[in-house]
């Protein structure tokens, strides 16, 4: 990969300035690389004028406790990617959206194709290499994910909560270059051989207490406080992995995260003893945040990922002959939350009632 200039500084978009693309795209602007990102018009105009707020203390390489700061004239941000392409050309574009937003990106990506640089692909989900593969081509893809959690306290403003790193797919020209950039940001990033299971590994981390908090209304820690809950989520789990032994894509570690234990404890240790090693390892993956899918419901925003994660474990199982009754009843109940078809109470605080629903769709509780 070469720069953009004579320098060593790469000229990067980054779609989107939530708490992931702040993150990634803030950390490569505090190591010099020439940073635009492509943001809603009210968060650009928020960032032109606060600059970027970084928390990173966190990390002990970092060795101090003061929040890093980039002024507005540190990087650039405009409220369209028509705008941002003002800056062409571009080394590299990092996805880093929600995957409900990427069918609205993929219509503004569409007629500016040609000038899009490769993309490394951070979204959650199993699906959007290949949807920005459709508009992009394949060779401008790479597949990639992030462990590393990190809280959105304003626009602009992020905190480290956990470091963890960034997985990167071999095999594209980039990837070498990638990994050796990203770790010159401090992003612990590493190349992974497989693309399919690294996106499939980190989605299966995802799954757990994700609908369930959402429909119930309830912590990651009151659903694993109940035996039938939790019964229903190693459910879930198992579904995936049959999805996934099917489709003959492999369980594996994704940055400092151990799915392979996490598989191991959901397909072959009795429930009283997988039970509190999950718990506590969910306990230290997300500290006292709800999971995403609650903050997405309970925002009203009216959108919701699940579709593409449980979704896409029925679809890919519906292809494949393995049932997968769990996650389309927990996908297909939070949709119907999502899109106001049932209010907010159906199910709040009542597990009775979700579990007596996937006991009616012919599954044993």
């Amino acid at each position: 990969m070469q720069p953009s200039s004579s320098s060593s500084a790469l000229k990067i978009l980054v779609f989107g300035a939530g708490a992931i693309g702040t993150y990634v795209g803030g950390s490569l602007a505090l190591t010099g690389h020439h940073v635009v990102f492509a943001a809603r018009p009210a968060t650009a105009e928020e960032l032109r004028a606060r600059g970027l707020r970084l928390d990173l203390s966190l990390d002990e390489r970092r060795k101090k406790t003061e929040v890093d700061v980039l002024a507005p004239r540190d990087f650039a941000v405009e409220s369209s990617l028509e705008d941002a392409m003002k800056h062409w050309p571009f080394d590299l574009a990092v996805f880093a959206l929600k995957s409900y937003d990427t069918p609205a990106a993929l219509k503004e990506m569409q007629p500016l194709a040609d000038k899009l640089p490769p993309v490394l692909c951070l979204c959650n989900g199993v699906d959007n290499e290949s949807a920005l593969a459709s508009v992009l081509g394949g060779d401008k893809v790479i597949a990639g994910t992030i462990t590393t959690a990190v809280s959105k306290r304003a626009a602009g403003d992020i905190a480290l909560e956990k470091l963890r790193g960034i997985g990167i797919a071999d095999g594209h020209a980039l990837s070498a270059k990638l990994v050796a950039v990203f770790n010159s940001a401090l992003l612990n990033a590493q190349l992974f051989e497989n693309p399919a299971a690294m996106k499939w590994s980190k989605m299966f981390t995802n799954l757990l207490a994700n609908p369930a908090s959402a429909i119930l209304d309830m912590t990651a820690a009151q659903i694993f406080a109940d035996k039938r809950l939790y019964k229903l989520e190693i459910d879930m789990l198992c579904e995936c992995l049959a999805v996934m032994d099917a489709l003959d894509i492999d369980v594996v570690d994704v940055p400092a995260t151990p799915v392979r234990a996490l598989a191991f404890a959901a397909e072959e240790l009795p429930r009283w003893l997988s039970r509190p090693l999950v718990r506590r390892a969910v306990g230290r993956g997300r500290g006292n945040k709800m999971p995403s899918f609650h903050i997405d419901l309970h925002s009203g925003r009216g959108k919701s990922e699940v579709d593409y994660l449980h979704g896409a474990v029925v679809r890919a199982g519906r292809k494949m002959g393995v049932p997968t009754p769990v996650n389309k009843m927990l996908t297909e109940t939070l949709m119907a939350l999502t899109n106001k078809e049932i209010p907010l109470e159906t199910f709040a605080g009542k597990p009775e009632k979700l579990l007596a629903k996937i006991v009616s769709q012919g599954s044993k509780v």
